[in-house]
């Protein structure tokens, strides 16, 4: 028989970047809040994509691990993460030019 040892790399996360990382999204849902209620014109979404853009960051970075993923993985979720981006501008450039 062969002896095959299967290595896998763990990493442990402290439960005080768990939940610094749960503050900031509790403060940055707080910030949205706020912010969609001041009329700043078109900013307003701009602004409030910004702040769901950096939720989305931490919580891919943190809470699904993508910080400890292969290259490829990542690069994988980086094409899929540009083409909405893409998608998303491309529609608001259209609304933001109709009056």
């Amino acid at each position: 028989m062969s002896d095959h040892h299967s290595q896998e790399n763990v990493h442990v996360v402290d439960y005080g970047k768990y939940i610094f990382v749960w503050l900031s999204l509790l403060a940055f849902t707080g910030i949205t809040v706020s912010v969609s209620g001041i009329n700043l014109g078109n900013w307003t979404v701009v602004i409030a994509l910004v702040i769901a853009s950096v939720k989305s960051w931490y919580v891919l970075n943190y809470f699904m691990h993508l910080r400890h993923e292969d290259i490829v993985f990542k690069i994988f979720i980086s094409v899929a993460l540009i083409t909405l981006a893409i998608f998303v501008s491309l529609t608001f450039l259209d609304y933001s030019f109709v009056r």
